[in-house]
């Protein structure tokens, strides 16, 4: 924990305003070595009011101020009052007014027409009376300050509730959910681990540092935790009981009959902040929309690597060589982005990009491995797959599908109209189909195929650039090529095997 916060934290401070040097002597002593509600008191000296505007406008959080009415002018200490109240905008400290000439501030009138909490002339402060003073007014800075951090607490809640929500990734929805539980309980130097523990259909155990924050924020997977943090985890999942002492709250969930998590905090204990009932809730409702996004998540995984496995095998049908399928889906996604396309459509196209050539299921193979020229009646089969295609995946509602469709239908159609199936023309041809009849030809060109060595790089430039206006969208063409190391750099990372 840093010094400064364990500091601020752990100490009351408290300013006395007041001309006479045997003021601050006497306080001293009387209040030396005293302690409120489990803290000690930290008193600091103003001679004017001048030197207590520098002081209250410093980083220090004061809990109340013993303020000399008479000092550099007869009302000095109520123009104080009046700006840390109206300037300073201070409403929390508690302020005690202490004067020795009550003729030139009547009470009456003071407390009137001034936001203080206590009118004292210096004849009446015993050392007992001051003692008490101070224990009274400390404890009502205490109750205002958890009224506005309750209040602080609430506006967060709302505030992270309507933004996490609106998050479907796992790992930012669970960072952003830890983020705001933080600040909720204004814990920013606290560290917080968050552990899910999940059974597949083959009741294999695994275990998924979802997100992290503090000492343990370069913990990617939660593989290279301290042993004593490792074995509490362990301990809480084993054991299924939660428990928070010596600063450490360990608490654990279960979402479903396979499924549990752990959250693990490590706070200050002389921290006000840290408040368990509240982890606890906020984490069983974090771990039930954790479950909600893990399902998904899954799915939709499980729908990526389905969507490969079927574009593989269409090009292995077709006797291309592989990661063509993975190379497309990512350079749709890359030209996609660098276009600036909605963050769903650059998604869609990644997913449904696989299924482009799905319609040459329905291809004989004797045209598909023919190894001459097709003849007229041959080349009609062979274009049918976009029809095909483009067929079979509109029978569904699904978006992706839906996008897939699109793609096999209109992936062949060129910019000046001379394409296939319908002959669209420049912007007639959907977004999607444009950007797939680009990156499908820049990868074919850089691979080996039966009938073709790979091109290099500077002849798929120049056949681009030729192509430009006529089978290909001269915006997309400009991307490509403005993007043409980043493109190439997919090409490497996922070679032919």
């Amino acid at each position: 924990m840093p010094e400064a916060t364990a500091s601020r934290e752990q100490t009351w401070h408290i300013l006395i305003v007041d001309d006479e040097i045997a003021i601050h002597q006497i306080s001293r002593l009387v209040l030396a070595r005293k302690q409120v509600l489990g803290r000690p008191l930290q008193l600091h000296s103003a001679m004017s009011a001048a030197e207590a505007r520098e002081l209250l406008g410093g980083d220090t959080e004061f809990a109340m101020a013993f303020i000399d009415v008479v000092m550099e002018q007869d009302d000095a200490g109520l123009t104080l009052v009046d700006w840390i109240r109206n300037e300073l905008k201070n409403s929390t400290i508690r302020l005690i007014l202490r004067t020795g000439q009550a003729g030139l501030a009547p009470e009456d009138q003071v407390i009137t027409r001034y936001d203080i909490n206590d009118y004292k002339t210096k004849t009446e402060l015993t050392a007992q009376k001051l003692v008490t003073a101070v224990y009274t007014a400390i404890r009502g800075y205490r109750d205002i300050v958890t009224i506005q951090r309750s209040l602080e607490a609430f506006r967060r809640l709302i505030e992270c509730s309507t933004d996490i929500l609106k998050i479907r990734d796992l790992s930012k929805f669970a960072s952003a959910a830890l983020a705001n539980l933080l600040s909720l309980m204004d814990m920013d130097s606290s560290a917080l681990y968050i552990v899910r523990r999940e059974k597949n259909f083959y009741q294999e155990e695994q275990e998924v540092a979802l997100a992290s924050c503090g000492r343990f924020d370069t913990d990617s997977n939660g593989a290279d935790l301290p042993q004593t943090v490792r074995n509490r985890i362990d301990n809480a999942f084993r054991n299924g009981k939660s428990s928070n002492e010596n600063g450490i709250f360990v608490g654990v969930f279960a979402t479903s009959q396979d499924t549990s998590s752990v959250l693990y905090i490590e706070y200050n204990e002389h921290s006000e902040g840290f408040n368990s009932s509240l982890a606890e809730l906020f984490a069983n409702n974090l771990a039930l929309v954790l479950e909600s996004l893990v399902t998904h998540a899954q799915q939709e995984q499980t729908q990526h690597e389905l969507m490969y496995i079927v574009g593989d095998a269409i090009e292995a049908r077709s006797k291309e060589t592989g990661s063509h399928v993975k190379r497309v889906s990512l350079l749709c996604e890359l030209i996609a982005e660098k276009l600036g396309l909605p963050p769903s459509f650059v998604h869609a196209i990644k997913i449904a990009a696989p299924l482009h050539d799905i319609g040459k299921v329905t291809t004989p193979e004797a045209i598909l491995h023919k190894p001459g020229p097709l003849d007229p009646e041959e080349w009609a089969i062979m274009q049918s797959h976009a029809t095909v295609g483009g067929s079979l995946l509109s029978r569904s509602s699904l978006p992706i599908a839906r996008m897939g469709a699109t793609l096999a239908r209109y992936h062949h159609e060129c910019w000046d109209g001379s394409g296939y199936p319908e002959g669209l023309k420049g912007k007639d041809i959907p977004m999607e189909a444009r950007i797939m009849a680009l990156v499908d030809v820049f990868d074919a060109l850089g691979s080996k195929r039966s009938y073709k060595t790979p091109w290099p790089a500077a002849k798929i430039r120049a056949y681009l650039l030729e192509q430009s206006g006529k089978k290909f969208d001269p915006s997309l063409v400009q991307v490509l090529l403005d993007n043409f190391d980043l493109c190439q750099e997919v090409r490497r990372r996922y070679p032919d095997y």
